[in-house]
């Protein structure tokens, strides 16, 4: 029974309940709390049953729910359950053909199960707007009180990812465990700078005992790496080409020393995290570290890091691995014996949604999507074949000098079918000089580009860019003044007078507190530079 079925049957089957009682669709509307043309559209099969509600009429009509739900699947089992399967979240899990020919034996079982489900999907998308309107309102009251922590103590959108960026960012990105394993790991098998898929097969085989296998997935899927336990094997696509294939077989053997000497145990320690799937992707993020690690020794890449000053493009090819790996190994780099420049890690796509992140700066991210389109990882993308730089500075003067490039995978000779990431650094601004992509300044505040987190927490009143409003202002607007941005605060001395002035009197003085943000001279933290 697909969904507009579905629906057209619990709306005739209440509408026969109604009738059968002899009550008038305004007056059933009315018990409800209702419009009668909300209920008309229900019972015609043209509106979902909120479940709340269905449970209302349910009681109204004084119906059991498990056989109201048993009901309306009858005659129609084989449908209902072809339909769930092809439902996203259920395609993730494993149903083989004899579990559902055994659901399918069960008629009401199997139809409760498909009402069940379509109304779950339904309650499920009204809270996620509800918990993202909450977490809207939370984010804007936290940021509107003048000297409150960055983010709120209670985020409603606090997800697995954003657990483990916190973890990570913890540990400041450093794990000295994996170091010595991946160090171990080369000089037992005697491995060089420079790497290659076939010198890490026969170390995977030899240390771990698993076979390397080459085997196309199934059709319509795009898994490039799995593991049998069953016969000791790591199954590879055989379309990885050789860098991402170096990378999956290093982070492979990542996974196979985390287990065996329990390294995810030792390091997350008694630490408790809020969500079931932290520890996995913990898991994930560690083993990445490893390849990383292994790909690119810390002691030798540390040496040519600095012999470089910090040329990515160069350091990729010295150790054959691609741009982006060099990257997150730069963010590595916190032994405090052999310590790198601190630097700030972004991967985004060409719209901008930002699938890495990682804050060795102490620059803050938004925390619900979103950021600032003056970036240079974002305006990269703008001439992909070059290196985009940059001096950016935060309404609060603070300075980063950033730099980022465009990484294309086509697959089939297609960029759209393939991948395109922009992948950017960047550090506190007077390191630039350390960099062999640092620009010349002379100038920070005329020369740096006014940036800010996202348009919803920024405290800029006068930027082209803004593609919403701030909550960090009150929405103010003049159908007769006109800013070359929409969305940019009205603040009260731009508008003319007699146009609604009084009104805003009232915001006169967050205003003009707001306005002078821009102008605040840069704050020097101790140690800076003079």
């Amino acid at each position: 029974m697909n969904e507009n079925a579905l629906n057209a049957n619990v709306g005739l089957k209440l509408r026969s309940l109604r009738l059968a009682r002899n009550i008038k669709q305004t007056d059933a509307a009315k018990d409800l709390g209702v419009s009668p043309a909300y209920l008309n559209l229900i019972e015609k099969g043209k509106r979902v049953m909120p479940f709340p509600l269905l449970w209302k009429a349910l009681r109204y009509f004084d119906q059991d729910p498990e056989q109201f739900m048993s009901t309306l699947g009858e005659g129609r089992v084989d449908e209902a359950l072809a339909k769930l399967l092809d439902e996203p979240l259920l395609k993730s899990l494993d149903i083989d053909p004899e579990s559902l020919q055994s659901l399918s034996a069960e008629p009401k079982l199997a139809g409760t199960v498909a009402a069940l489900f379509n109304l779950y999907k339904n309650t499920r998308t009204q809270l996620e707007n509800v918990l993202a309107q909450l977490n809207a309102e939370e984010q804007a009251r936290t940021q509107a009180v003048p000297g409150s922590a960055s983010g709120p103590g209670l985020r409603f959108d606090y997800s697995p990812f954003d657990e483990v960026s916190d973890f990570l960012q913890t540990h400041h990105n450093y794990f000295p465990e994996l170091e010595e394993q991946a160090e171990a790991l080369r000089r037992d098998f005697k491995l060089g700078r420079l790497l290659t898929s076939q010198q890490l097969v026969p170390l995977l085989e030899e240390r771990f005992g698993y076979r390397v296998r080459f085997e196309s997935a199934v059709s319509g899927s795009s898994v490039v790496r799995r593991f049998d336990p069953e016969t000791q094997e790591l199954i590879l696509s055989p379309d990885l080409t050789e860098q991402p294939l170096k990378f999956q077989l290093a982070a492979s053997i990542g996974l196979m020393a985390l287990d065996r000497e329990k390294l995810v145990e030792r390091i997350v320690g008694a630490a408790r995290t809020r969500h079931a799937e932290t520890l996995r992707l913990i898991k994930v993020n560690l083993a990445n570290y490893f390849a990383g690690a292994l790909m690119l020794p810390y002691g030798d890449f540390f040496k040519e890091v600095e012999r470089t000053r910090y040329d990515v493009e160069l350091l990729s090819n010295l150790f054959g691995t691609t741009y982006e790996t060099v990257a997150h190994r730069l963010c590595n780099l916190s032994d405090p014996k052999r310590k790198g420049l601190p630097f700030h890690f972004l991967r985004s796509d060409i719209a901008g949604n930002i699938s890495k992140r990682y804050s060795g700066t102490g620059i803050k991210f938004a925390t619900g999507g979103g950021s600032c389109g003056k970036w240079a990882v974002h305006l990269a993308f703008l001439n992909p074949s070059q290196i985009t730089r940059q001096y950016s500075m935060m309404p609060d003067g603070t300075s980063y000098f950033c730099f980022a490039k465009v990484q294309l995978q086509p697959t089939e000779g297609s960029i759209v079918r393939g991948t395109a990431y922009s992948i950017g650094l960047g550090t506190h601004a007077e390191n630039a000089k350390y960099l062999a992509y640092g620009l010349p300044t002379t100038d920070l505040r005329k020369d740096a580009v006014p940036s800010g987190i996202s348009c919803r927490f920024c405290e800029r009143t006068d930027c082209n860019q803004r593609a919403a409003a701030s909550y960090r202002f009150a929405f103010s607007f003049d159908e007769y003044t006109k800013k070359d941005c929409f969305f940019s605060p009205l603040l009260v001395h731009e508008a003319g007078r007699g146009n609604g002035g009084e009104h805003r009197n009232g915001e006169h003085r967050e205003s003009l507190r707001a306005d002078s943000l821009d102008k605040q001279p840069r704050r020097r933290n101790k140690g800076e530079e003079h």
